[in-house]
């Protein structure tokens, strides 16, 4: 197994790392976090404009065509902002599901503005219980006519705000089975909050009597939506899991900078045992979250079966970045937890990312089943 960047992953990096620190320094990611200030829509507008949301899209869609390897190193480097934005959500999760599940009409309608940000797709999955699974979703489709009537609400939409489109699961009132419909967030019926709190970028989306034209099913048909989404999610989450190295990347250098420059009886405090064991524990979290990730995005790529290493590096880069950030106060103290200092921008994204597509002890069930235990 050979998980060494290829030159051209390599030109990559080193350009996306320019950009994010060009056009995303700290300043206006926390200007972006505030709830009182206006979001700038240049960075994230000039991030559609290189093509990188379409990564993962296949060139007769208009996008990359890239490998899933490609796509992980595009967001570990986001990650070390962390960047916001419908990126994961959208160019992944909801892309891949479109070419999981959607007809070839579906396929050529959207992705192509998927790949371009001029459409930005929003899987609204999970509701109250925050589950993953298909038995967690009681939003309703009952059939109206030729399209269906959509009620219900989504909880924990991760990007809800900034959708464009929602790709909603719903249960058809008539066969039981759960399937996907692609709504206009704007659409008569449907409003958005966010979630305040200690929460990054999640909102509640109540469906009040929505609604869709068959066609908007995704397939056609609800019977293989869900499933055409869990086969997405498989190839998602490594890349996502690649965005959390980043970000354990971005917080590992930054504790050891504090470390060199603050001093404290005289000495930077990086001289301190207790000091140096906090940033060991956070080396090791994200080693071990960068190597499960990329051995999950390699196992993709050459067409390898990656259903058991996929749910351990959700596992892993979850409580990965989790403990980075946990281990990252600790060095830092009280100044770790000032909101202008940037550390926080990753706490919150750690909390949210954490339970997203599944939280680690879900994924232990599933990584149990993929073995036969």
């Amino acid at each position: 197994m050979d998980l060494a960047l290829s030159p051209e992953q390599e030109m990559l990096k080193t350009a996306v790392r320019r950009f994010v620190q060009q056009e995303y320094p700290k300043e206006t990611l926390l200007q972006i976090a505030s709830p009182t200030e206006p979001t700038p829509e240049g960075p994230w507008n000039r991030l559609t404009q290189t093509g990188w949301l379409g990564i993962l899209i296949p060139t007769e869609y208009g996008g990359e065509g890239g490998s899933f390897t490609d796509a992980g190193v595009l967001f570990e480097e986001l990650g070390r902002g962390p960047v916001p934005g419908p990126h994961i959500s959208s160019a992944v999760v909801a892309a891949l599901t479109l070419l999981e599940g959607g007809t070839e009409d579906q396929k050529r309608e959207w992705l192509p503005r998927m790949a371009t940000g001029e459409v930005r797709m929003v899987a609204a999955i999970t509701e109250a219980e925050y589950g993953w699974q298909s038995t967690d979703v009681h939003l309703t489709a009952k059939q109206n006519g030729n399209g269906y009537r959509l009620n219900g609400t989504k909880a924990y939409v991760y990007d809800g705000e900034a959708a464009t489109h929602l790709l909603c699961a719903a249960r058809s009132d008539e066969s039981n089975d759960v399937g996907l419909v692609i709504v206009p967030a704007d659409a008569a019926g449907i409003s958005a909050r966010g979630l305040p709190g200690f929460a990054w970028n999640l909102s509640e989306i109540a469906i009040e009597n929505v609604s869709a034209e068959a066609t908007q099913v995704l397939g056609g048909e609800f019977a293989g939506g869900w499933e055409a989404l869990e086969r997405a999610q498989q190839k998602a989450i490594p890349v996502l899991c690649a965005y959390q190295v980043g970000g354990s990347q971005a917080i590992y250098e930054i504790s050891v900078d504090y470390s060199r420059t603050r001093h404290q009886f005289g000495t930077p405090i990086g001289r301190f045992q207790r000091v140096q064991d906090q940033i060991i524990n956070l080396l090791n979290n994200l080693d071990a979250a960068r190597w499960t990730a990329y051995e999950a995005l390699w196992k993709l790529d050459i067409g390898r079966e990656a259903a058991d290493s996929v749910h351990l590096a959700k596992a892993v880069g979850s409580e990965g970045y989790y403990e980075a950030c946990n281990f990252a106060h600790e060095v830092h103290a009280g100044v770790g937890s000032m909101t202008e200092y940037g550390l926080t921008l990753h706490t919150t994204a750690s909390r949210t990312l954490y339970h997203y597509l599944g939280d680690p002890k879900f994924h232990r069930r599933r990584l149990a089943d993929a073995l036969g235990l």
